[in-house]
C-alpha cells in the first residue's frame, strides 16, 4: 500500500518562509513518476503549485514562480518545496501528489493526507 507522509505547514506571517516535505513510503517493486504539490484554499478548487518529473524538471504555477522552488530525493523517495515571501492568498492545505508504477497496480496517482499552511497579514 503506497503512502504519502508529508511534514511541514504551520503558521507564519507574511513575508516569512515555510518548507513542505513528503515521502512515498511502504512502495516495493515501483517507479515514482512526477511529484509535485498541489492546494487547495477555501471554497476554491484544488490548485498546482509545483511539480518536478524523475529527471529533476520543474515547472510551478505562476502564482509559485520566483518564490517556491520543489525539489526531489530519488534516492530516499521525497519531494520537498520551499516556500519563501508567503502571501496570505497562499493560504491553503497543501497536498503532495505522486504518480507511482507498481507491479501491482500499473501507474496510479497517489495523494498525501493534506497540510495546513497558513499565512496571516
Amino acid at each position: 500500500q503506497v503512502q504519502l507522509v508529508e511534514a511541514g505547514g504551520g503558521l507564519v506571517q507574511a513575508g516569512e518562509s515555510l518548507s513542505l516535505s513528503c515521502v512515498a513510503s511502504s512502495v516495493r517493486f515501483f517507479r515514482i513518476n512526477d511529484m509535485g504539490w498541489y492546494r487547495q484554499a477555501p471554497g476554491k478548487q484544488r490548485e498546482l503549485v509545483a511539480t518536478i518529473t524523475s529527471r529533476g524538471v520543474a515547472s510551478s504555477a505562476d502564482s509559485a514562480k520566483g518564490r517556491f522552488t520543489i525539489s526531489r530525493d530519488n534516492a530516499k523517495n521525497t519531494v520537498s518545496i520551499q516556500m519563501n515571501n508567503l502571501k496570505p492568498e497562499d493560504t491553503a492545505v497543501y497536498y503532495c501528489h505522486a504518480n507511482i508504477w507498481t507491479m501491482l497496480a500499473g501507474s496510479v496517482d497517489y495523494w498525501g493526507q493534506g497540510t495546513q499552511v497558513t499565512v496571516s497579514s
